[in-house]
């Protein structure tokens, strides 16, 4: 094991996606990350995306690199050996993360009686105990009535859990400054977090609080508009489609040039009594601009005008669906430093991303492919909570730990 965490230790109890992702985060800067799961898997086992074997893609995706066991948390014996696993001793373990609150025998007052400087990081749905998942929160918030096309009525919903992803990374971050208080002063804490205030503090940064209490009017939908600046899709005469910014006046004034609108732009400023400089005023005149522009995108193919775009360092991108990303950009594939081709059993062989980011002292990991439910089982039993082989082997005959090795065994 490598990378910037070597030697730390975080054992993990969670579900759905923003806590493994940020056990993944961890394990993937080289910590020792140890999930525990129910025999037979929990919530995630079969999530989708599946493989076509029934395998899940999701629960490779966000468990690569970790060590997985299986436990019968109903019996006392399990209960018994996950708070010998997450309160065992070491300088760098004491480390865990969590969105399973349970009361009683897996709650931080509890364990804490077992290892008293415990990290204990806890993710709930939101600051009241209740479950929430993005498609609870972004409505709950506002956030689908300001997603979609422009004019229309309906909320949308979209498909990235985006507060999942900011979550799973506080996760991350609480942990490392729960450590770092620790190292500094000794002591343990429990940190609290929900989904729904990462959501609410988030839209809170951005603006959307603050707009909605301030302005008269609502935002509404866009479209895909870039909100407050310019920013517009357009066919193409090839068909495809592709997205432009002038976010920027170095961006607009970019995109001007390449396609020779200049004239018109100032004749449109002009003609309304404002500077197009301003990247507000290319929000509120949007659709004049997009009208202007159009015929320019669709008297030419892509491949007339990607060339020049890149040579001027434009901002544009064309739409794609994964599976054509996949075949067209390099930036997903081995010639990105992140990926890495791996043949996983069940699953097929694909690109496979490590940690985004690349430390100067420490040389890129490669990334690991998920465990089977429960590989690591005997190991952890042996190596952390110290019981001998016999002990070990009586637990998988009564049924209290399963592994890949054991999974056929019979109960005594």
């Amino acid at each position: 094991m490598s990378g910037i965490l070597k030697g730390m230790r975080v054992i993990e109890g969670s579900a759905f996606v923003a806590v493994p992702l940020a056990g993944m985060t961890l394990a993937q800067m080289g910590a020792e990350v140890i999930r525990f799961d129910r025999i037979g898997g929990g919530l995630d086992a079969g999530r989708w995306p599946l493989a076509p074997s029934g395998q899940s893609l999701f629960w490779a995706g966000l468990n690569k690199g970790k060590k997985s066991i299986a436990v019968d948390m109903q019996s006392p014996e399990g209960k018994e050996l996950v708070t010998r696993i997450v309160t065992a001793p070491g300088e760098d373990a004491g480390l865990f993360l969590t969105n399973l609150r349970v009361r009683g025998w897996m709650d931080y007052e509890t364990l804490r009686q077992y290892r008293e400087d415990l990290i204990m990081v806890a993710l709930m749905g939101d600051r009241h105990g209740r479950p929430a998942v993005d498609y609870t929160v972004n409505p709950a918030l506002g956030i689908p009535d300001i997603t979609g096309p422009e004019g229309l009525a309906d909320p949308v919903a979209h498909a990235l859990p985006a507060w999942d992803l900011v979550a799973g990374h506080l996760v991350v971050s609480s942990l490392l400054a729960a450590e770092r208080d620790r190292l500094r002063r000794g002591r343990g804490q429990e940190v609290e977090l929900s989904l729904k205030d990462v959501a609410a503090a988030t839209i809170g940064h951005l603006g959307l609080i603050g707009d909605a209490v301030v302005n008269e009017h609502e935002r509404g939908k866009s479209g895909n508009a870039l909100y407050g600046a310019y920013g517009q899709d357009f066919v193409c005469a090839c068909g495809a489609r592709v997205m432009v910014i002038g976010l920027t006046r170095r961006q607009w004034q970019g995109l001007l040039k390449v396609t020779g609108t200049g004239a018109a732009m100032r004749a449109l400023g002009e003609e309304r009594g404002c500077d197009l400089n301003d990247e507000g005023v290319r929000w509120t005149l949007r659709h004049e601009i997009t009208a202007r522009l159009r015929p320019w995108f669709a008297a030419r193919r892509v491949a007339d005008f990607a060339a020049e775009f890149d040579r001027a360092g434009l901002t544009w991108s064309v739409f794609r669906s994964v599976r054509e990303a996949l075949a067209q950009d390099a930036d997903l594939s081995e010639d990105n430093p992140m990926f890495r081709t791996l043949s996983q059993p069940g699953l097929g062989r694909f690109p496979v991303p490590g940690h985004p980011a690349s430390f100067s002292a420490h040389p890129r990991r490669d990334p690991q492919a998920a465990p089977d439910l429960g590989r690591h089982t005997e190991e952890v039993l042996g190596d952390i909570v110290g019981l001998s082989d016999t002990e070990i082997s009586q637990l998988f005959d009564r049924g209290i730990v399963q592994s890949p090795r054991f999974a056929a065994r019979p109960a005594a």
